[in-house]
């Protein structure tokens, strides 16, 4: 008789698919949990400490570790040696093992979980069971996920040694990521000399930048709430890979924002930030911001979406939409358009905690700790003769909030809580400086506008143009060889500048 060996963590689809395995003329071999629930179904079970002639010891640390188990699972049924010592050693070849491992990951996510508690959640047999299955994956079939029983099933109807091969993938990728997670937990340290991250497909994409390029969306397991990969999508088409990239840079945007906020981001970058007394108003300063650029924006607010702020919204064309929540009447009025796509998605509750970033490059991969860097009015000194006011202190933060978000070269202007201009990813620093204010003096309140630099001014032509196109106050780290004449130009013109002694690059 065929024998199969089943130990599962996850129960779902337990007892069906042992049935299935009976009905095919497989003995059923079990442990523990799992052999309770397929005996309370009334399924012929036999327990691994039947086979083995050992009973479970350790507290259920020790069950299939045992040569009963794995030389019946590793046995080459082709090699006649082989078989001829499990038949000496009245061992019977063990044709399927369906093992899911213990629930390490969910277990450290629970709060105040002790080091004890996850320790007991790393399962010793059951990956080493998976393995010796999946290495002899010529003659036994290795199923590691829930999702696959009903294809395993009519794969042994079938003999198909292609699925066979590819379970055998799963399962080594299964134990792979298992144990990357393990090593995370046990060592912390966020540069290790090995970096084994593992993450699991959320979706598949359409294509990625470009409709000639494949692409898929994965997620680490246990994703923070505050990210793209733990949002609901409520309506609107599939994400695609251009969406979800945007929409990852506006959701770090707004989570740096307390008083209400929405951020209208095209290709990584913002094109207006609007703070306000409430989020239709603070809708109102993004899209006057940028009335052009935002047709066919991403959209994040910091607050729910109420029917005044969702009516002049629906009056574009957006791509999508990012809220922590939408009033009934709003979702009913953008979920017209049928394309758009709505996105409920949590902040932080601490978006300033720095977390790892990753990025690949051909051969490798970068990884640093996020810009959490925040500056308040403590942090400023100023460097000019004229002080700044009030107003333009808290204008001169704002702008400093948003230029750490824009790709270098950087440049914001801005006035009371509104993205005015921005200029962004140019080759040299007086282009994003030109570029920025070009758009900022075409809006009709740009009189005491403000600017903000994401590094040093090189040379003195930055300020010395920003002043003569009616800026009044400036923000930048400082540092340059040549801080001197960007003061000194500041003072000629009047205006005040203020050092924060902080670069917030962004390539």
């Amino acid at each position: 008789m065929k024998r199969a060996l089943l130990s599962v963590s996850d129960k779902t689809g337990l007892t069906e698919f042992a049935a299935g395995l009976l009905a095919r003329g497989f003995e059923l071999v079990s442990t523990g949990g799992t052999k309770k629930v397929l005996e309370a179904a009334g399924l012929a079970v036999t327990g691994v400490d039947e086979v083995t002639g050992f009973p479970e010891m350790l507290d259920g640390r020790v069950k299939t570790l045992h040569p009963r188990i794995h030389a019946g699972i590793l046995a080459k049924r082709d090699e006649p040696a082989h078989m001829a010592a499990l038949a000496a050693h009245e061992i019977t070849p063990i044709d399927v093992i369906c093992v899911n491992l213990y629930p390490f990951a969910e277990t450290i996510q629970k709060p105040d979980v002790t080091r004890a508690e996850a320790i007991e959640q790393i399962d010793i047999g059951g990956p080493s069971a998976l393995r010796a299955a999946a290495k002899n994956s010529d003659s036994v079939w290795a199923v590691v996920d829930p999702a696959d029983y009903e294809a395993v099933l009519a794969g042994l109807d079938a003999d198909d040694a292609a699925l066979r091969r590819q379970l055998a993938a799963k399962v080594f990728a299964t134990t792979a990521a298992y144990d990357a997670q393990i090593a995370a937990y046990l060592d912390p340290e966020p540069f290790p000399e090995t970096f084994t991250p593992t993450y699991v497909k959320k979706q598949s994409l359409r294509y990625g930048e470009n409709s000639h390029q494949n692409a898929a969306f994965y997620a680490v397991p246990n994703p923070p709430k505050a990210s793209l990969a733990s949002g609901t999508q409520l309506h609107g088409k599939e994400l695609s890979y251009n969406n979800i990239k945007d929409a990852d840079a506006a959701l770090a945007m707004v989570n740096e924002f307390t008083a209400p906020t929405v951020v209208a981001v095209k290709h990584m970058n913002p094109c207006g930030i609007g703070e306000g007394e409430t989020i239709e108003a603070a809708w109102d300063k993004a899209y006057e911001a940028d009335p052009m650029s935002i047709f066919g924006g991403i959209i994040a607010l910091n607050r729910p979406v109420d029917l005044a702020t969702a009516e002049k919204m629906h009056a574009l064309f957006l791509e999508l939409i990012m809220a922590p929540a939408f009033d009934e009447d709003a979702f009913a009025v953008l979920a017209k358009k049928k394309n758009v796509r709505l996105i409920q998605i949590q902040l932080s509750d601490t978006p300033n905690v720095p977390h790892l970033e990753t990025v690949s490059v051909l051969g490798g991969l970068l990884r640093q700790e996020s810009d959490s860097a925040i500056e308040s009015a403590a942090d400023l000194t100023v460097v000019t003769k004229v002080q700044p006011t009030p107003d333009q202190i808290k204008s001169l933060l704002f702008a400093q909030q948003v230029v750490k978000h824009v790709k270098s070269n950087a440049i914001v202007v801005a006035k009371d809580g509104q993205t005015l201009g921005i200029g962004a990813g140019q080759m040299n620093r007086i282009g994003s400086v030109e570029l920025a204010l070009t758009e900022a003096q075409q809006k009709k309140n740009f009189a005491g506008a403000v600017m903000a630099s994401d590094a040093f001014f090189p040379m003195d032509d930055c300020v010395e143009y920003a002043a003569k196109h009616d800026i009044k106050a400036i923000i930048q780290p400082g540092g340059s060889i040549k801080d001197a004449d960007s003061i000194a130009m500041a003072d000629q013109y009047g205006i005040a500048m203020v050092t924060t002694g902080v670069r917030h690059f962004r390539h």
